[in-house]
């Protein structure tokens, strides 16, 4: 994936897509807002409620998770670091210090169970996990002990995989919502706050940093290590015409397109004012299935010809 920015305005890094860890150069002072047109409008705000990728890049900017992965694909802690026991049937995780929901309450043990059971209710690996999960309860307030059935070997992984959907940790109060409603309320541990008040679906989203995140003292990779936000304000911004985006993109009046058209790069790298990034190395891979059962595609020939092409 590629992504644009302006900058005469900022610059910012992207950690896993999102925009959940945010970094920029001393210069930014204090009260900047970075204006970001993303690869789609956002408007379902339950991360546990939708698989599309822009409803869990929304998730990382408001929520955290208990583990995270790395670029080289390898889980790490992020709200909590774990213990195994020998024969594998025992996982012991433990929340860091200092971890705090944006409504000022502390985060707490059963909070994250609450949360657990509901995105294994909603997603495929936590489906699965939950298969092999004998118990899964708040042993003290940081502490939280899953036992196994029998040995499981994508624990972790399940865990702390950052797609879709992640395993991201809420307020029990919120993470009790059934689970074919949505949340009602968007309050996550996260490094911003979501701005209910100024939502407005398919048009604009806004995020504030959060004073009182604790990042962790790892640098960022990927979705884990600390989450630094450098700057106060985020709003997403639609604008469904690329070229639009890109235009105002050169006006200065944004300062990032996370997905900008293919054809455009090699107008926006002979621009000095932008820097064209690749927001991820491994980039995406997509898919398509044939109607077999229709023309002209039931036609094996038409098929191979597509398959050419």
């Amino acid at each position: 994936m590629v992504h644009v920015l302006n900058w005469k305005r900022s610059l910012i890094a992207s950690s896993m897509l999102a925009l959940a860890a945010i970094s920029a150069p001393q210069a930014l002072a204090a009260g900047k807002t970075i204006t970001a047109v993303m690869h789609s409008d956002l408007r379902i705000i339950d991360p546990g409620f939708t698989t599309a990728y822009i409803t869990r890049d929304h998730g990382y900017m408001v929520y955290d998770t208990l583990l995270a992965t790395d670029s080289n694909f390898k889980v790490q802690p992020q709200m909590a670091d774990w213990k195994v026991s020998d024969d594998k049937l025992t996982y012991t995780f433990t929340l860091r210090d200092g971890l705090k929901w944006h409504d000022g309450t502390p985060v707490t043990a059963e909070d994250c169970v609450a949360s657990l059971k509901r995105w294994g209710r909603n997603d495929n690996m936590g489906q699965k996990l939950m298969d092999f999960t004998a118990s899964l309860e708040a042993t003290d307030a940081k502490t939280i002990t899953l036992k196994l059935k029998e040995p499981y070997a994508y624990v972790l992984e399940s865990i702390g995989k950052p797609s879709s959907l992640p395993a991201f940790m809420m307020p029990k109060r919120l993470a009790e919502t059934p689970p074919d409603k949505s949340i009602p309320e968007q309050i996550g541990s996260g490094p911003f706050k979501f701005v209910t008040a100024e939502f407005q679906p398919g048009i604009k989203s806004v995020y504030v940093k959060n004073p009182d995140y604790v990042p962790r003292s790892e640098p960022p990779d990927w979705t884990s290590g600390g989450k630094v936000a450098k700057v106060d304000r985020v709003e997403w911004i639609t604008m469904a015409d690329p070229q639009t985006a890109l235009n105002a993109l050169q006006a200065g009046d944004i300062d990032f397109v996370e997905r900008p058209p293919w054809d455009m790069l090699p107008i926006l790298e002979n621009d000095r004012r932008l820097v064209v990034h690749t927001l991820d190395a491994a980039g995406f891979q997509t898919f398509g299935r044939m109607n077999f059962l229709h023309p002209p595609f039931n036609n094996l020939k038409m098929r191979q010809a597509a398959l050419l092409a």
